[in-house]
């Protein structure tokens, strides 16, 4: 028996688009032409009252009209079956095509935060912006927003179940407060 794939959210169909069974698509992927391919197949997160549900769908045509990412589906040729998959959730398979420095979320989710060779804390979510990507740290005082970028986060490993960060001061603890104009000596 093969390995079962961990399962990705890719997008969620938002509405109907035009007459000839079109979609438009929100992305939760950071590169829809590599996944949303001719041929290639997503398991549907439906209601389990709805006739999609248990159903996988094809994509047909993936392209971008007026900064919209739509979709076009096999088997879904009118509106009126276009309609009928508002608001799904489209899943893949896990590929293991994967950049260096690039992980998804759930490899993120639960390592250590590492600074100064110390854990100050555990990554409890990826929250994905349009700048970038922050890793919200649970730490013993609250959690933490942490930019997830090079200069912050210098070193991911997986396998040892860690994350170091180089954070700037004030991020990961209060900082004294300045002089007040009040506590300036006189002259």
């Amino acid at each position: 028996m093969a390995a079962e794939k961990n399962q990705l959210r890719v997008g969620r169909l938002l509405k109907a688009h035009g007459l000839k069974g079109a979609l438009k698509l929100e992305l939760y992927t950071d590169n829809p032409e590599r996944r949303f391919v001719p041929g290639a197949e997503f398991t549907l997160q439906v209601p389990e009252a709805s006739s999609w549900h248990g159903k996988t769908v094809t994509i047909r045509e993936y392209r971008v009209m007026n900064g919209n990412s739509v979709v076009f589906l096999d088997g879904v040729d009118d509106r009126t079956a276009a309609e009928s998959l508002v608001r799904a959730i489209l899943w893949m398979d896990e590929d293991d095509e994967t950049e260096d420095d690039a992980w998804y979320a759930h490899q993120l989710v639960g390592l250590d935060v590492v600074r100064d060779n110390r854990v100050v804390g555990r990554v409890a979510r990826v929250e994905h912006l349009p700048a970038q990507d922050l890793l919200i740290v649970k730490t013993d005082t609250g959690d933490v927003m942490v930019p997830f970028v090079e200069a912050i986060v210098p070193s991911v490993d997986i396998a040892a179940g860690r994350i170091v960060v180089t954070p700037p001061p004030g991020l990961f603890e209060e900082l004294p407060a300045a002089d007040s104009p009040d506590d300036a000596p006189s002259e």
